[in-house]
């Protein structure tokens, strides 16, 4: 197809910009998140029909990142966010009407309308920047909370604690005894010192605890070359509560979180393609369950009714049973058959 000198100019000035080369001018486009989800960006640029993505930035909560330098002069600007693979599927909502594309990994995309090779299309959402003081067009991360920088850190903490085993819930980015508590365990248990906490890399010191396949309860390793979606059931005495998705990428680990201190939990995984379709090996699904038949559902849940599955709208799925019993925990490790 050809190009118009016009629409191929405007691919070049979108280019350009994203990869933030010196501009003439220097308010620059910083995102900041409010959110209590460590997140990776991805900003689209439309201009004159032409449209350009690129990710993917990092950014903790309670911070900022700059990711386009210069003047922005454009037609829109599109912003497209996910929660880093910990937090199991991805919890922000997505509500963009723009479909451009993205990549796996880190990316510039100069026609983003038309998706080759590993890209795939993800919802893009128009952002309306404001002026800062500092003179940077600012656009905020924000979920239905309203947190602000403080309550967001505050809560992203506590996430992180449940997901690494320890009982900081509610999670509502308000101080107390009990989140205390959940986090003097967590220092201890990993010879971490108070003043840890206001390090800048504390975030990613919580991941790698939470990652490590060591600890009580449950740990997830995924040995295959494919991304698995996880699910815990835990029983509390009453009744079983089963909860998903948990994304664990190839070659990382994933300690879900389990509140309280059951004896035993039920697991089931399964390995997928980049389109969430489970993968099959010679005709049957490359996936690791048990006996228990337990419900779930193909997007995010978390149900604490386990009859009549299919009558409610979930599948019937077997888990495995786990005796976690032991100080040490369990780790199950997802190989290929």
């Amino acid at each position: 197809m050809m190009r118009s000198k016009s629409h191929g100019a405007s691919l070049v000035a979108l280019t350009t910009l994203l990869l933030g080369l010196p501009a003439a001018a220097h308010a620059d486009l910083k995102i900041c998140n409010r959110m209590s989800y460590v997140v990776e960006a991805a900003i689209g640029i439309d201009d004159k029909g032409a449209t350009a993505t690129r990710g993917w930035f990092r950014i903790d909560p309670a911070a900022c990142r700059v990711v386009a330098q210069g003047s922005l002069n454009v037609d829109r600007l599109l912003l497209h966010a996910r929660a880093l693979p910990v937090y199991g599927a991805s919890p922000i909502p997505q509500s963009g009407t723009d479909n451009l594309c993205i990549a796996p990994d880190n990316f510039i995309i100069a026609a983003a309308r038309d998706c080759r090779g590993k890209q795939s299309a993800a919802p893009f959402t128009e952002v309306k920047p404001s002026t800062g003081e500092d003179g940077h067009t600012t656009a905020y991360l924000a979920e239905g909370s309203e947190y602000d920088d403080e309550q967001a850190r505050l809560a992203a903490i506590q996430r992180l604690l449940v997901i690494a085993g320890y009982d900081a819930a509610p999670i509502d980015g308000v101080d107390g005894p009990k989140t205390q508590g959940a986090l003097a365990s967590f220092l201890k248990a990993h010879n971490l010192t108070p003043d840890i906490v206001q390090a800048p890399n504390f975030f990613q010191i919580m991941i790698d605890a939470v990652q490590a396949p060591s600890g009580p309860g449950v740990t997830w390793c995924n040995d295959t070359r494919y991304r698995v979606m996880a699910s815990i059931g835990t029983e509390d005495g009453k009744a079983v509560t089963t909860r998903g998705w948990y994304r664990i990428e190839p070659g990382k680990c994933l300690h879900p979180d389990i509140i309280g201190q059951p004896k035993h939990v039920f697991s089931f995984a399964e390995a997928v393609d980049n389109d969430g379709r489970t993968i099959k090996v010679d005709g049957k699904p490359l996936n690791w369950g048990g006996g228990t038949t337990l419900c779930t559902r193909e997007n995010q849940f978390e149900t604490n009714q386990q009859r009549d599955c299919d009558a409610r709208g979930f599948n019937a799925t077997g888990y495995a049973t786990v005796d976690i019993g032991t100080d040490s925990g369990k780790t199950l490790r997802f190989g290929m058959p």
